[in-house]
């Protein structure tokens, strides 16, 4: 919720008309429950603009690396 709480404050600023949520691994559904929860209890004159997909090369403590999924979620105000 302290997630919800930081989008809702961006947007309630007033000249914010764009916020971005990005997440990798593990955290991205906490992402997309942050967009939903916000989109769908609180504000509903938000809506999703873009989700962007992706994969992210992160060094290895052996000295590899390996894939990481990431996410980014465009939320705009709508008038």
């Amino acid at each position: 919720m302290n997630y919800v709480l930081a989008v809702m404050t961006s947007f309630g600023r007033g000249e914010t008309k764009e916020v971005s949520l990005k997440a990798r691994g593990q955290a991205i559904s906490t992402a997309v429950d942050v967009a939903e929860i916000t989109r769908r209890k609180f504000m509903k004159n938000i809506r999703v603009e873009r989700v962007n997909l992706g994969t992210e090369e992160m060094p290895t403590q052996e000295g590899g690396t390996r894939s990481v999924s990431t996410i980014e979620i465009i939320l705009s105000k709508s008038l």
